[in-house]
């Protein structure tokens, strides 16, 4: 990157900072920002600067939101007595668009990883067990957390830590998307598929 401007290198550098950015991806978003207008690439940093100052994490549930409590929070038509926890607030927008799920949410901003430091306390885990005990009458808890070993270790600890209080605890299925096909199925998803079957 010698051969560019010291100021496009420093785009480039940042850009390739970014989750699932390569260094041709940066170059690639670097050279299209520069083709931008003045106001077009204004109201792109504009709007990551609005973002950075306005978003914040929703006191109850840990989702993000520009308001002082999440809409999802704040929505009395929701069904307090269930929460599904999550890793991300990325994943409550996923669960969101199935449109069938009118409980509440807990994101837990991470999950639990031995190998790379991160406990319970690492994560938002305090907050849960603090709204289970602030008088709400939750009485299940659906585990939504991603189908790896980390989504499974905290799942497990998240269990073992509620189940005493007498609330349900269940977990997402895991198995054979729909459209796959189980010749191309490794024996791990086999395998959830088989033990989350269920009668027809």
């Amino acid at each position: 990157m010698r051969q560019y401007p010291r100021s496009l290198n420093r785009l480039i550098h940042e850009l390739s900072k970014l989750p699932g950015i390569g260094g041709k991806t940066a170059q690639r978003l670097a050279f299209h920002i520069l083709s931008l207008s003045n106001n077009e690439a204004l109201s792109l940093a504009e709007a990551i600067t609005k973002a950075k100052e306005n978003l914040r994490y929703c006191p109850i549930c840990g989702n993000l939101t520009d308001h002082e409590i999440c809409t999802i929070c704040s929505d009395s038509s929701r069904d307090k007595s269930i929460i599904c926890v999550v890793e991300n607030p990325q994943d409550v927008m996923a669960m969101e668009r199935i449109r069938e799920y009118n409980g509440l949410y807990h994101v837990l901003h991470g999950a639990i990883s031995p190998a790379e430091g991160i406990g319970p306390n690492e994560i938002n885990l305090k907050s849960l067990i603090t709204r289970l005990q602030g008088g709400d009458d939750v009485k299940e808890i659906i585990i939504a957390t991603n189908p790896n070993i980390e989504g499974e270790a905290t799942a497990m600890y998240i269990s073992r830590l509620i189940k005493p209080a007498g609330i349900r605890v269940t977990r997402i299925a895991h198995g054979i998307p729909v459209g796959g096909d189980l010749e191309y199925a490794d024996e791990v998803t086999l395998l959830k598929a088989m033990e989350g079957r269920r009668e027809i």
